[in-house]
């Protein structure tokens, strides 16, 4: 019997709007060509939209029939952010899955434009405010559904509320540690929070185990050496491999919500996607809320989640 889940089993996506950040590289884009593969109307959120204009380029060539939209969106700007929130609500009315791929990792210490240090500020606040920011339209659209790519990285990740802004010192790994456990602690807080309302929209985290991407050059934008891009090769998984817990949570349709999504080999590093339990420990409530409410207060986003009962009125 085989339980093992591939890109075979998604659905047809057909008139499915989806916006992805971070869909021009890496397990971003190998995420939107399995969505384009299966019909699904893509925007790909990126930084740089040459890069993200050649990607769209070749994501129609590939699949001729697709719809792809190449939009800007800097998650270390806020205001970015909200610019980009504000033009796809005015060009479309509905949002069926939202993920929230983008991330930087280990970077040498850096800031946001509003001053956030910038992995705390990119991986996490700036998803954050842009969730809530096109929360409006993920509610006008029936079972819609929100990722957010976290990482195995979260597993050892603490939450440093006396230090989110690195002022008192700064340690990269640990910093993306805390960032990928906000992810996590978000994904689930969103969907508690939709639940409590009867939202029919749902949250779900997800994250690639150990992928096959260059993020292992640290940010430098350069490739990695040959020894370690071998070393790491024997350790990892392949990039099309790591985006299929992302394209498990965006479209399997047995899912409930706040599920996380990752790799069923050892360690959680390979392996095809399963809801893994193995960070359920990381979960606290009093710390979710915490992050939260610091979180909107940090971005100056503050979601409006409306009941049911006021829109029967």
């Amino acid at each position: 019997m085989s339980t093992q889940w591939t890109a075979k089993q998604i659905p047809d996506l057909t008139d499915k709007q989806v916006v992805i950040t971070g869909g021009s590289g890496g397990l971003g884009l190998e995420t939107a060509k399995e969505l384009a593969a299966h019909g699904a109307s893509l925007v790909l959120a990126v930084r740089n939209l040459e890069k993200g204009h050649q990607a769209a380029a070749d994501l129609l060539r590939q699949y001729p029939r697709s719809k792809v939209e190449v939009m800007h969106l800097d998650l270390a700007d806020l205001q970015s952010v909200h610019q980009f929130s504000q033009t796809y609500i005015q060009r479309h009315t509905s949002l069926d899955i939202l993920i929230n791929n983008a991330g930087v990792m280990i970077p040498p210490l850096g800031r946001t434009v509003q001053g956030f240090e910038l992995q705390f500020g990119s991986n996490h606040l700036g998803h954050f405010a842009l969730t809530g920011e096109l929360l409006p339209v993920l509610l006008d659209t029936p079972d819609s559904r929100v990722i957010t790519l976290s990482s195995i990285a979260a597993r050892s990740g603490y939450i440093y509320f006396n230090n989110l802004n690195a002022q008192i010192g700064y340690s990269a790994m640990k910093f993306y540690g805390q960032s990928k456990l906000a992810n996590l602690l978000f994904a689930r807080e969103l969907q508690k929070r939709l639940q409590a309302t009867g939202a029919s929209t749902i949250s779900i985290a997800a994250h690639p185990g150990v992928a096959n991407t260059n993020l292992i050059s640290r940010g430098s934008g350069q490739k990695a050496g040959k020894a370690s891009s071998f070393i790491w090769s024997l350790l990892s998984q392949s990039a099309e491999m790591g985006a299929l817990p992302t394209l498990y949570a965006a479209t399997n349709p047995s899912l409930k919500g706040g599920e996380y999504i990752g790799p069923d080999g050892k360690g959680s590093r390979k392996g095809y996607p399963h809801i893994d339990r193995t960070f359920d420990h990381k979960y606290n409530d009093s710390t979710a809320d915490k992050l939260w409410k610091l979180s909107e207060d940090m971005t100056g986003v503050y979601y409006q989640f409306r009941q049911p009962e006021a829109i029967e009125e």
